[in-house]
């Protein structure tokens, strides 16, 4: 004798469908949907910077990241880590060859989020702030000012002459947020790795990405 199947059942297993398809379109879009950041890395020192920043971003799959690497950044990373060059480019989800000034990123078609320089060299301060777009890393910084989008800057470099200090201030007031990468201690940073992950802490909260381990002033108790 077959099961006789109530309309309420059927009723069930419909909006079930029903829901479940939504679901599956609601996860695509997000997958499809991906916000988009831009990464650059000049030669400044400072690399391992530019590299937390990748390693962070990967907890976020909701974010992609689009890599400039300059060939003195490239240098750092030889000189200043651990890492080799294909290691930092396989955090990225898509890398840019700084030599090819027509990627995506150099229009401003391309929606992004905005981009992050960090470390950026003075050298990359000054063309950004003279509008010298020579290369990819220039070109892509240009259009996230021109396009009005978030563009953050993380100098490093000291003592800074009264050219370094022009060049910024021009960047400031052109939009650009400037984040040198100062030692904070009220967070009472037991190692380098604190340190830089509070640095790191302070770039991406400008784009409203969280990272573990960020210790903001007023939310954490310290002893």
């Amino acid at each position: 004798m077959l099961p006789v199947v109530s309309l309420a059942n059927v009723y069930i297993v419909f909006w079930a469908k029903i829901k479940y398809e939504r679901v599956l379109t609601l996860m695509k879009n997000k997958l499809i949907n991906k916000k988009r950041l831009v990464i650059g890395m000049s030669g400044a020192s400072g690399a391992i910077l530019g590299i937390e920043i990748l390693k962070a971003l990967r907890e976020h799959p909701e974010w992609e990241s689009h890599v400039v690497i300059s060939r003195g950044a490239e240098l750092t990373i030889a000189e200043e880590t651990e890492c080799t060059l294909d290691e930092v480019l396989n955090l990225a989800d898509k890398v840019y060859d700084i030599k090819n000034i027509g990627a995506s990123i150099a229009s401003g078609t391309f929606k992004t989020e905005g981009m992050i320089i960090a470390p950026c060299s003075m050298k990359t301060v000054a063309g950004i702030a003279c509008g010298y777009s020579d290369n990819l890393l220039l070109r892509a910084a240009d259009v996230t000012i021109k396009e009005t989008r978030r563009l953050v800057l993380v100098p490093r470099e000291s003592p800074l002459s009264t050219i370094h200090l022009k060049n910024i201030l021009s960047l400031a007031e052109a939009g650009a947020i400037i984040i040198p990468p100062m030692i904070t201690y009220y967070n009472k940073p037991l190692s380098l790795e604190d340190m830089n992950r509070h640095i790191i802490g302070k770039i991406l909260d400008k784009f409203g990405i969280e990272v573990s381990g960020f210790n903001r002033w007023g939310e954490t108790v310290f002893s």
